[in-house]
């Protein structure tokens, strides 16, 4: 039986790059994303096309619960969840309203608990199921100037390891992936010059890709049965 992966913030960037490499290895899509459904038909139509494989698309807002449960609803029985879908802030923990502090909370951390209780029971039900949480490298140690992000991808760590322990007896893993800098338009609000100065501080002396990150959320999707409440971290020997 062919698989399906539901992926969330598929439309560019990490969610992008993962759906590529699932469709690679002839397993069906469901992908979400918020606003850009233009840009996700574009990925669609491409996958189907050149993979031969079967892709539907849905626009979520996967802070809001009734959306995300519109979206389980017709993405119907699926075998991975890979959830990719984040939004960043970049200021004093002082100048962020409440306003901003639930968007980045309701979007990287809130979303998890929408979408998790809702594939969880049809995974319990197979015996079988894979869960993949995007998270970040700020997400193991804080970041100045990203205390809600920071915070977000905390929860998303031990969301992760939780959701792992209590899974594993019905043969279902959790995982995570915790990205360094990774060359997406997540970066937008740094300049040029910022950007380089970053690269300098890496060991590996470049950001990484958003293929190279796709490819690690294709292997934990296909990794042994064994690898349950790991936190995979890939950022170049930076951290």
């Amino acid at each position: 039986m062919r698989k399906k992966a539901l992926i969330t913030g598929a439309a560019g960037g990490i969610g992008r790059a993962a759906a590529y490499a699932l469709a690679k290895d002839g397993c069906d899509l469901f992908l979400v994303c918020r606003k850009s459904g233009e840009a996700l038909l574009k990925v669609k139509e491409e996958l189907e096309r050149k993979y031969a494989i079967s892709c539907e698309t849905a626009l979520c807002d996967v802070s809001d619960p009734k959306q995300v449960e519109e979206a389980v609803s017709r993405a119907g029985e699926f075998h991975v969840l890979i959830n990719n879908a984040a939004v960043s802030w970049v200021s004093l923990l002082t100048d962020m309203t409440l306003e901003e502090w639930r968007k980045v909370i309701d979007t990287n951390l809130n979303s998890l608990f929408y979408t998790c209780r809702l594939a969880v029971p049809q995974m319990v039900r197979r015996k079988e199921g894979k869960i993949i949480n995007v998270s970040s490298v700020w997400g193991n140690v804080g970041a100045s100037m990203e205390v809600a992000y920071s915070a977000s991808k905390g929860g998303v760590n031990s969301f992760t390891k939780a959701l792992a322990k209590e899974l594993a007896p019905s043969n279902i893993q959790v995982n995570g992936a915790a990205f360094g800098v990774i060359d997406t338009d997540m970066n937008a609000c740094f300049s040029g010059e910022e950007l380089e100065a970053l690269a300098e501080e890496i060991p590996a002396g470049r950001m990484g890709t958003a293929q190279e990150a796709g490819e690690i959320i294709r292997w934990l999707a296909g990794a042994p049965a064994y690898l349950t409440g790991q936190i995979i971290t890939m950022d170049g020997g930076w951290i």
